[in-house]
């Protein structure tokens, strides 16, 4: 979730992301993966936002904080 703690505007790694949606790598557990990000849209989102403010309440207050929706971006592992 692109929150930015409730800023009124998207933190730049969602620019970076959004406009190179197939070139994203993420770091776990000291291994680097790529991942193809992709900005979830209507019943996605919202089934989406449902799980990630169970799960870390904070995330509803930040989107209580701003006037805009707050982005959700899916990654999905890709090979190579």
């Amino acid at each position: 979730m692109a929150s930015a703690a409730g800023a009124t505007r998207n933190p730049a790694w969602y620019h970076n992301i959004a406009a190179h949606p197939g070139q994203v790598k993420i770091e776990l557990n000291g291994r680097t993966i790529p991942v193809t990000a992709e900005q979830l849209h209507g019943a996605e989102r919202d089934q989406a936002r449902q799980q990630i403010t169970a799960a870390a309440p904070r995330f509803a207050a930040y989107q209580r904080k701003t006037d805009r929706e707050l982005p959700i971006i899916r990654l999905t592992p890709r090979s190579g």
